[in-house]
């Protein structure tokens, strides 16, 4: 049985990798899909849609439902009006997936303000916009006497979570979609609607240049670095079955499902007093040594 039957997803970046596989798989099970893409090159230049419409085409071959969309998700009016077209075309909304980003990868000696910013706008923008509005419906919908029963699904990353080499901006980014995620979680639950993250590991544009070795698995009994891996979770995700789940960041890859744990408090020392200056090496020292050892920056030695 499809767990997904009548339910509206906003997939943006939903023309290749990741977001391709979460609309082949949302469709499967029986969710209308809007498939958002507007065709950029993996630093963010160009325009082409034809790429999605491939995306929904394929679909409807296979007896799904989906349209294409190719709005960009960092401009507000945009945004409302990708919400608008799902709303109009299937009749409600019940799932975002904020997949669409860029990278520019660069040693942070010699980044510059222009990659810097659009590293943000594409991703921490694009999170922002598509979701506020969708907020809006749904906020309308809970005060209006009905469930939404709704899902907000964050793209994050390891490099968000653990940090990445000659990748300043678009760790920054996804870190802050992480802390983004949970303020979500907190604040968006009395309106029915839960938000969560994901920090996926797969073969896609981006990982295909950066982690070349890791992801030549194509071939192998078992794919590990296949996109559609992924998939099944944030279908789930996105599902009614998932209302009891928010505040997550799931680390994805091959068939391993890790939830985070999070910035926690570690060792502690409490002097009781007004510390002097002198005194903090030593303090720090011991709880270093206290520490449980943190994962090491990716590309680091």
């Amino acid at each position: 049985m499809p767990i997904c039957t009548g339910r509206t997803v906003i997939i943006t970046g939903a023309a290749r990798g990741l977001g391709r596989a979460y609309a082949l798989a949302f469709a499967a099970e029986g969710a209308n899909v809007v498939v958002n893409d507007i065709g950029t090159s993996l630093g963010g230049e160009g325009r082409d849609t034809s790429a999605a419409d491939g995306v929904v085409e394929e679909i409807v071959a296979a007896g799904g439902s989906a349209i294409a969309n190719h709005e960009d998700v960092t401009d507000w009016d945009a945004a409302k009006r990708i919400v608008d077209t799902a709303i109009d075309r299937f009749g409600d909304l019940h799932v975002v997936v904020n997949n669409a980003g860029i990278v520019r990868d660069r040693m942070f000696v010699s980044a510059t303000p222009d990659e810097w910013d659009a590293t943000m706008h594409v991703h921490l923008r694009g999170h922002f916009c598509l979701s506020r509005h969708a907020v809006d419906y749904w906020r309308a919908k809970q005060k209006a006497g009905a469930d939404p029963a709704a899902r907000i699904i964050n793209t994050s990353s390891g490099a968000g979570l653990q940090g990445s080499i000659a990748q300043a901006a678009y760790a920054t980014a996804k870190g802050g979609i992480a802390a983004l995620t949970l303020v979500q979680a907190a604040e968006l639950g009395r309106y029915g609607i839960t938000a969560n993250a994901l920090a996926p590991s797969a073969r896609t544009r981006m990982t295909e240049q950066a982690f070349a070795e890791k992801m030549a698995t194509a071939g192998q009994a078992f794919d590990t670095m296949d996109p559609a891996n992924i998939a099944p979770t944030v279908v789930w995700l996105g599902s009614e079955r998932s209302a009891h789940v928010t505040g997550c960041v799931f680390e994805l890859e091959g068939g391993k499902i890790v939830i985070e744990d999070g910035w926690r408090e570690g060792p502690m020392v409490d002097a009781a007093r007004r510390w002097t200056p002198a005194e903090i090496g030593d303090a720090v020292d011991r709880l270093l040594a206290e520490r449980v050892p943190p994962r090491k920056v990716w590309g680091a030695g």
